[in-house]
């Protein structure tokens, strides 16, 4: 049987910043065979970002559609093609957008977890884990670190398969049936 028959429906790979997460994502989607598809979330305000975006896209290579969504992830998803896998990197910084946009965020979380439910092919979706830390000093990073907890707790409930990383190692927390 091909990879890409045994593929999850859904996948979320957590970690902390800098952790790996993007790259573990990466070679999961490569051992598919499938064409690849990645939606990013990224806004780059500052040269720094500028900088991390293109860095991502050398490292990608030129084998991937690239689709900026830093708000509309339901759309994005929705345009994917049945044989393409997904990679939705990241969750985190889709959160910030929304929270500085001051969108209403439980619906948009609610919104991406029916799209990812009804996605035309399988996703893989990146998120920080950001609830290892101490309490934050501030009303909104506090704000910011609940609606994160809940929209990874949300994700994890819904994916077929949860991936830890942590040092560039990956760990298994919920395995594919």
């Amino acid at each position: 049987m091909p990879a890409e028959n045994k593929t999850p429906a859904l996948r979320l790979v957590l970690g902390g910043a800098n952790s790996g997460k993007s790259r573990v994502a990466e070679q999961l989607i490569a051992a598919t065979g499938r064409p690849r598809r990645y939606i990013a979330t990224a806004q780059a305000w500052d040269d720094e970002m500028r900088a991390k975006i293109a860095q991502h896209r050398l490292q990608r290579g030129p084998d991937w559609t690239t689709v900026e969504a830093p708000l509309d992830l339901m759309e994005a998803l929705a345009a994917a093609q049945p044989d393409e896998i997904v990679l939705l990197d990241c969750v985190t910084l889709w959160l910030s957008n929304l929270m500085m946009a001051e969108r209403d965020i439980q619906t948009a979380c609610a919104a991406l977890c029916t799209a990812l439910t009804q996605a035309p092919c399988p996703v893989i979706v990146v998120s920080n884990e950001v609830g290892q830390g101490i309490t934050p000093d501030n009303a909104m990073a506090r704000a910011f670190v609940k609606h994160q907890g809940r929209l990874n707790q949300d994700l994890a409930h819904l994916a077929q398969e949860v991936i830890f990383v942590t040092a560039g190692i990956a760990q298994t927390l919920k395995a594919a049936p």
